[in-house]
């Protein structure tokens, strides 16, 4: 069976294909269109469809919209309620539109093969049916919003999901952060991750007052009304960042964390599963899912690496399908390019370039002298972690390289950057977080003894959100050869963009930032440019 999944009401527009029961691809639209988040969550653009990434899925697989079985819909406009929200049913009705305008993007598509899988199924969908360890599992969603509620906890057995609890809104976990994202300052609904780094800078000062506000309830929530102005005041964009705006940041995420592990523990008792897997915008929370890995009743945790909105374009695909499935078998699902290709992109672009012989080996020694390298490898991945195939890396001794590491993206300076390690390697510099963990899904504490030799990716509150590495070669050739010269395992890893901007995703793309950027070394495929 040859489904097509489609994410395309709020924001992360995305597309992802299943045929017969295995991923064939899945890619943000943002990486084709180079918009941000492919779009803002109003209304007034739910008409958009993932029409780029869509058709490249297609491509990929060498099939056309008439060879497709199902198309997957990650909503269903007749389970939205209206009342809350103003120009709601603009957004209802071009959801119900749907299958007319993908017809139109996709020539060859019947719209009547189209299927509505709700929001929050399909966020489920993209982590039960896709962890690794197959078989049965608990599942939470957290997210903003979907049609008419903002969490769904379950349990996958067999296959189906049993829904054992569910919020409506208005009460929402991403809407309150959300909201608190937006008073300090930040874009909503794009830099929840910004207050996540934030809230490290500061003590949960206000959070006794927080959980007479944000209460749980039998597997819910309730969310009362609290005025962020009488604990700090409005930040403007352009505003300094005080004191105040850090306390609250670290109250709300304290709280948040609270209210998780409470609703994994009544999840845990309600199922007595072992493993439990999330997605939702909230699972991007790596903090916080750490507290549930650490605290919580789980022994094993997974979270989709696309678990934000993008990822229900797999997850509905996922729901559809009718096949017996195959385990996510990793994030790099997004486009990659033949060494001839990306020659012919350098030839175009008349840059000075070598064909090495061992490229892993010029970028470990560039990275053991102090150069940052840009590092193109193999497909992109799919969701917001760059994770070794479209990556900036730097050396991790040098606590001056995260003061320039943001310069060069042009990020505020509070926010850190990640460590990428050996996964055979990762328990002797890293404790508390989960052993695998290659998504960086997770934050770890760095050992008391590593502290001082890997500064660079050493958070204030003593974390780093690593990512380890096993089965990708030429990385870990790289760490190897990095450790040789240097005698530590590690290496700075950030994505691979400039701020705003989404992240390199062609050679074009890699060309223009290393042009924009004071990058030393871009590794693109077996090729080397220099600056």
């Amino acid at each position: 069976m040859r489904v097509l999944g489609i994410n395309a009401v709020f924001h992360d527009p995305a597309a992802a294909l299943v045929v017969d029961g295995e991923i064939a691809a899945a890619a943000e639209e943002e990486r084709f269109s180079r918009r941000k988040h492919g779009k803002r969550p109003v209304p007034f653009s739910a008409w958009e469809q993932p029409e780029l990434s869509a058709r490249w899925c297609l491509e990929r697989a060498g099939l056309t919209a008439a060879d497709l079985d199902a198309v997957a819909y990650s909503y269903d406009p007749d389970l939205v309620d209206a009342e809350y929200a103003p120009w709601e049913d603009l957004r209802t009705t071009y959801a119900r539109k749907a299958p007319n305008f993908l017809a139109t993007a996709l020539p060859g598509l019947d719209p009547a093969i189209v299927r509505f899988v709700p929001h929050h199924v399909a966020h489920a969908a993209s982590t039960g049916l896709a962890a690794p360890f197959g078989g049965n599992c608990a599942v939470l969603v957290a997210d903003g919003r979907g049609e008419c509620g903002s969490h769904l906890a379950g349990r996958y057995v067999d296959g189906a999901l049993t829904t054992l609890a569910s919020q409506r809104l208005p009460h929402s976990l991403g809407l309150m952060y959300e909201d608190l994202t937006e008073h300090l300052g930040f874009l909503r609904s794009s830099d929840e991750y910004k207050v996540m780094a934030l809230a490290s800078h500061a003590e949960p000062v206000h959070l006794d007052l927080l959980r007479e506000h944000v209460v749980v309830r039998d597997g819910g929530f309730e969310i009362r009304p609290l005025d962020w102005n009488t604990l700090a005041k409005r930040r403007g964009k352009h505003d300094d960042l005080a004191q105040e705006h850090a306390e609250l940041a670290a109250s709300v995420q304290a709280r948040l964390e609270e209210v998780l592990l409470s609703l994994v523990t009544w999840l845990h008792d309600r199922t007595g599963e072992t493993r439990l897997t999330m997605a939702g915008g909230v699972a991007l929370n790596c903090v916080a899912n750490t507290r549930i890995f650490a605290d919580g009743p789980f022994d094993e945790v997974w979270v989709q690496p696309a678990a934000g909105d993008a990822g229900t374009a797999l997850g509905a695909a996922l729901h559809v399908s009718e096949d017996e499935l195959t385990p996510m078998p990793g994030a790099d699902l997004g486009r990659g390019f033949s060494d001839e290709e990306i020659e012919a992109v350098l030839r175009t672009a008349a840059v000075p370039y070598k064909r090495s012989d061992d490229i892993a080996l010029e970028a470990a020694e560039a990275l053991a002298a102090n150069k940052i390298v840009a590092w193109f490898q193999g497909r992109s991945e799919y969701g917001p972690r760059a994770l070794g195939r479209r990556s900036l890396f730097a050396n991790p001794c040098y606590a001056e390289n995260l003061t320039r590491l943001n310069d060069v993206k042009g990020r505020e300076q509070f926010r850190p950057v990640a460590p990428v390690v050996l996964a055979e390697r990762a328990s002797e510099v890293f404790t508390r977080g989960p052993i695998p963990s290659p998504y960086m899904l997770f934050v770890h504490d760095v050992r008391p003894e590593w502290i001082d030799r890997v500064p660079a990716v050493v958070h204030v509150d003593g974390t780093a959100r690593a990512q380890t590495v096993s089965g990708d070669p030429l990385l870990e050739r790289l760490l190897r050869v990095f450790e040789d010269r240097t005698g530590v395992p590690v290496v700075v890893n950030t994505s691979l963009n400039t701020a705003g901007r989404p992240m390199v995703d062609t050679p074009r793309d890699a060309l223009e930032c290393f042009g924009s950027s004071p990058i030393d070394l871009l590794a693109i495929g077996p090729f080397a440019v220099r600056r």
